[in-house]
């Protein structure tokens, strides 16, 4: 047992150049061994007793060539003191037998095991393999100094070529296996529809990290028997926005250069040509649930040629079979009734027609999706109460604040006039399928088109056709309490409110319901028809208050029926507050329950 006290001394000792060779083994094992008293473990001492350990394992291991004794200093380091032993030459490839014994790899002790030549290939046959995650940290943190070293330091070596390679394969082999033998990823029932929707994920964060590292190289990658397809598939999805990205950052910079009108293309048109066989994901061609994949393939086509549209023209047969294939495997223009609650249809619906005026030639196929367009819920156009507040992105300010376009495009609402105009640029889209959607759009759709699109010359003067009421441009306008007070029939007016179309739109019934309860006109009867959670907690509890104080009274039975019934969450069935009412009274609830 060592006294506490005595840690500074055996420090200086291990790390004073005189200490005979046969007092190392004394000195080792006072450090590395628990502090303890006749009482037991000291933990005061024992931190005591690391912080010496800390302060002379570099001496000590420099100093000590036996097995063991390396082995017995080795398990005390961290990864942090470990990497930069490595680094130095003081921990070598003959010590990862025994760090491997008590901690698994990391990338930190790869790139400093291989910062010596003569260690590259024992760090690369490093076991066991690091998780897929970190295999690109070898090379990210090659430099671990390079934000915090000082003028004048040695700049860190170039990356082995051999460790670039190895790096590179691993990181993109998980990616080719997966080509070779695709499976729907884990918990693929288990996730939402709206989750289904989204595009393939085809490699990760570190593949394209590594791929991007060397572009000298993408050509002859795309051309490799096993590597390929993944480098394709990479490059397809990755290379056109992280150069967009980087020249973004670059114009970002105050010394930067502008960003220039026309970026190059990261890609070649060889190098677009080399990706072409992977162009139209042909390796799930056959995955399971052809609805889903069939229609997340074609979203993921169609991002494709957003980020490379000179693919348009250089695989158009190519782009048009593909879709043709999909929509038939996934019948993805059958379409069933719109269901309560699934709120993913119309999302569906707008980018299946946007992804088929991008990549289609078929006219039945689109005309298909200008019927499915047609088949949409109007937008719900409101207009706020005008407030001094600032209560939205685009607020109520400036003079064109209340004209239809603006208020359409406030919620996203003219997403689905937008697709239209993407149907009717495409010059296969049979002009009357786009005419007879033109016939039930909202006005302020119409209003939209004559401002914002950018349309061919028949699709704007069919759509100018329309006739529209002059003197109503579909614009539900929630008025503020002076102008209420001028209508000869304010509470009717709030009801007309209620009852619009509007009023069932998801983020134009917030906006309604919040102009009725603070009304000073609101009835009983206007509050009943609302959600109660609306009427309770989101916007005035306490207009509820003086209600619930004569319905409830002094009966404990309501009080408590009350406390029940407000137990309500996000994704219950929504309530209207008279039904809360009404379920105070055991009389009323049992005739509804009946």
């Amino acid at each position: 047992m060592v006294n506490a006290g005595t840690y500074p001394l055996w420090r200086e000792l291990a790390m004073s150049e005189d200490l005979p060779k046969e007092v190392l083994k004394t000195v080792i094992e006072a450090l590395c061994t628990p502090a303890t008293t006749p009482h037991g473990f000291d933990s005061q001492a024992d931190r005591w007793r690391e912080e010496a350990l800390n302060a002379s394992l570099p001496a000590l291991l420099t100093r000590t060539s036996a097995k063991r004794l390396r082995g017995r200093l080795l398990v005390h380091a961290d990864e942090k003191m470990l990497s930069a032993l490595a680094a130095s030459g003081t921990v070598t490839a003959s010590d990862v037998p025994a760090i491997l014994r008590h901690r698994r790899a990391w990338a930190g002790l790869i790139s400093a095991l291989a910062r010596h030549p003569d260690q590259v290939e024992a760090a690369i046959a490093l076991p066991p393999p690091l998780p897929h995650h970190e295999v690109e940290q070898v090379v990210r943190d090659w430099d671990p100094d390079r934000y915090t070293r000082n003028e004048g330091t040695a700049p860190a070596p170039p990356v082995p070529q051999e460790l670039f390679d190895a790096v590179l394969e691993a990181c993109l082999t998980p990616l080719a296996a997966y080509l070779l033998h695709p499976e729907p990823e884990d918990g693929w029932e288990a996730v939402s529809d709206f989750s289904k929707d989204w595009s393939l994920e085809l490699g990760g964060r570190a593949d394209w990290a590594m791929l991007a590292r060397c572009p000298q190289r993408w050509a002859e990658l795309t051309a490799h028997p096993v590597l390929g397809p993944a480098v394709q598939h990479l490059l397809l999805d990755q290379a056109e926005t992280q150069a967009l990205d980087d020249a973004r950052l670059r114009a970002a910079d105050p010394d930067g250069e502008e960003l220039p009108a026309a970026p190059a293309p990261a890609l070649s048109d060889e190098l677009l040509r080399a990706c072409l066989p992977a162009l139209c994901l042909p390796e799930l061609a056959d995955l399971p649930n052809p609805r889903v994949t069939a229609r997340r393939t074609l979203h993921h086509l169609a991002n494709r040629v957003h980020n490379n549209p000179r693919l348009a023209t250089l695989a158009a047969d190519q782009l048009h079979a593909a879709a043709d294939a999909l929509v038939t495997r996934g019948q993805l223009l059958t379409w069933a009734d719109k269901q309560d609650g699934d709120h993913a249809f119309d999302g569906r619906v707008l980018c299946l027609a946007e992804d088929l005026a991008l990549l289609s030639a078929n006219p039945d196929h689109l005309a298909g999706s200008c019927a499915e367009l047609a088949r949409l819920d109007q937008p719900a156009v409101v207009s706020p109460t005008p407030s001094r507040t600032l209560i939205r992105i685009l607020g109520n300010v400036g003079p064109d604040h209340d004209r239809p376009v603006r208020l359409l495009e406030s919620h996203f609402e003219h997403r689905r006039v937008r697709a239209l105009t993407a149907l009717a640029t495409n010059p296969h889209t049979p002009h009357t399928a786009v005419t007879d959607v033109l016939n039930g759009l909202h006005p302020a759709e119409l209003a939209w088109i004559a401002e914002k699109a950018d349309g061919r010359d028949w699709f704007l003067d069919a759509a100018a056709a329309v006739p529209v009421p002059e003197d109503d441009d579909g614009v539900v306008r929630l008025l503020d309490d002076d102008e209420l007070s001028k209508q000869p029939d304010p509470a009717g007016v709030l009801q007309s409110w209620l009852d619009s179309p509007a009023a069932g739109e998801i983020l134009s019934r917030s906006e309604i319901y919040r102009a009725v309860v603070k009304s000073p006109y609101r009835t009983l009867e206007h509050l009943r028809q609302i959600p109660a959670d609306e009427v309770l907690t989101c916007h005035e509890p306490d207009v509820a208050l003086q209600i619930l104080l004569d319905r409830c009274g002094r009966s404990t039975d309501r009080w408590e029926a009350l406390a029940a019934a407000m137990t309500f969450e996000y994704g219950d069935e929504k309530i209207t507050f008279g039904e809360l009412l009404d379920s105070l009274d055991p009389a009323t609830a049992s005739t509804q329950t009946s």
